[in-house]
């Protein structure tokens, strides 16, 4: 196993997995110029009513929003800079409420783009529908169930018959062949649902289980954040069941950093950390619905080193740019300047790229450059965006400066 250190990072170490596998994959462009995903919020306009949403959601398309030529030229945008291009996400909303979806889909696969789409499980979610996605070249779509059962997740998402609905589309899309990962929001609310949601990836045959961390903004501001330490163990559990599924994070980049901390401990560099009660219950409750011996397992999903601003941006639906669509800053509009100029010069976004630049802890940590904190997090609770965040509990080794409400420096024997 070859070991590499990061320029400008002494002692965090890159080690790879057997096979070469890094522990944190960066992306080889610069994503000062570039950034490495692109999500472009097609519409606002979504029959559900999310309890977790980010966006107030609304029944009819915005006036302003992008018509077909407006997106295309997006897309000729995207297919501008050098290869390899943008990935680009179309999602809403409920992205099936555009009716030139299906062709706007095409036209970003026929300029060169990996375009995959993110829709809401609605009457709208058809075979027919599904088909001419299929057609225009989309290969990936993005699902969503967030509870273990049906009456937690239509609790989560406003309508009864969601859950299962959203059953029987996974199956369609099995029987079509089409990929799809499947996503869930993490909260005090259902993170005991965790093992189940889990279990229900792997039974319906998700490439991916692609979990979000609650950010306290929009609907979901009124449900109950995990505290960071349950955060911790919620992590480390996932973390521990990496060889089941593909596991991928949002804002919870902290998930790299215990990549990192997980591979000094099995080198003997560092000590096994103390988990909680909480990783302590996901664990058994996964060893009983999915047994201890894992039969065939995979090579953990390597974590990507993006966050927002840097790699990762958002486009709402009437061209405005944001860092995240989580993290409420503007930083500019495609109807008005260019997008690369947008996601290059942004003050904003530069901010965002440079970590050293961060308050607190997030500014000092030895995991900064791979990890960052949660950017959209650290606003939503502080009003900053360059601030530390406040739902991390790690504490960079020397660091005496303040640390947030519910950390303590002795927080690893506070855990139990």
């Amino acid at each position: 196993m070859t070991t590499t250190t990061h320029p400008g990072h002494p002692g965090v170490h890159h080690p790879g997995h057997p096979g070469g596998h890094p522990l944190v994959r960066e992306i080889k462009h610069d994503l000062s110029q570039k950034p490495f995903i692109v999500i472009w919020e097609v519409t606002r306009a979504c029959a559900l009513v999310c309890k977790h949403c980010r966006a107030d959601a609304q029944h009819h398309a915005a006036p302003g929003q992008l018509t077909t030529a407006q997106g295309k030229d997006l897309m000729d945008q995207l297919a501008s800079y050098d290869r390899p291009y943008p990935m680009l996400v179309l999602s809403g909303g409920d992205c099936f409420e555009r009716k030139d979806l299906n062709e706007l889909a095409a036209y970003g696969v026929s300029k060169g783009l990996h375009v995959s789409v993110s829709p809401s499980v609605t009457p709208l979610f058809t075979r027919e529908r599904i088909q001419g996605l299929q057609d225009a070249g989309v290969s990936m779509l993005s699902m969503s169930l967030d509870g273990g059962t049906a009456a937690s997740h239509d609790a989560f998402r406003g309508i009864p018959g969601t859950f299962d609905r959203t059953i029987e589309a996974c199956h369609m899309l099995n029987e079509m062949g089409m990929r799809f990962q499947l996503n869930t929001v993490f909260t005090k609310k259902n993170i005991h649902d965790a093992p189940q949601m889990m279990k229900n990836a792997i039974d319906l045959g998700a490439f991916m289980f692609y979990t979000f961390m609650l950010v306290p903004t929009g609907r979901g501001a009124h449900l109950d954040m995990l505290s960071p330490y349950e955060r911790e163990d919620v992590l480390y559990w996932l973390h521990d069941n990496s060889t089941r599924i593909a596991i991928k994070t949002t804002e919870a980049p902290q998930y790299r950093r215990i990549a990192f901390q997980r591979a000094a401990v099995e080198r003997g560099e560092a000590e096994p950390v103390k988990h909680g009660e909480l990783y302590r219950w996901l664990t058994r409750e996964t060893t009983s619905l999915l047994g201890a011996r894992i039969d065939r397992p995979r090579p953990p999903r390597t974590p990507l080193a993006i966050n927002s601003g840097s790699g990762f941006v958002f486009i709402d639906h009437v061209g405005d740019v944001y860092p995240s669509g989580f993290l409420p800053v503007h930083c500019g509009s495609v109807k008005e300047r260019p997008f690369a100029e947008i996601y290059r010069d942004s003050p904003v976004m530069k901010a965002l790229r440079n970590p050293s630049g961060f308050s607190g802890k997030c500014g000092v940590c030895e995991f900064n450059h791979f990890c960052g904190g949660s950017r959209s997090t650290a606003y939503a609770m502080t009003g900053d965006y360059l601030a530390s965040d406040p739902s991390c509990a790690h504490i960079p080794a020397g660091y005496t400066g303040p640390l947030p409400e519910g950390v303590h420096r002795e927080g690893a024997d506070l855990l139990a």
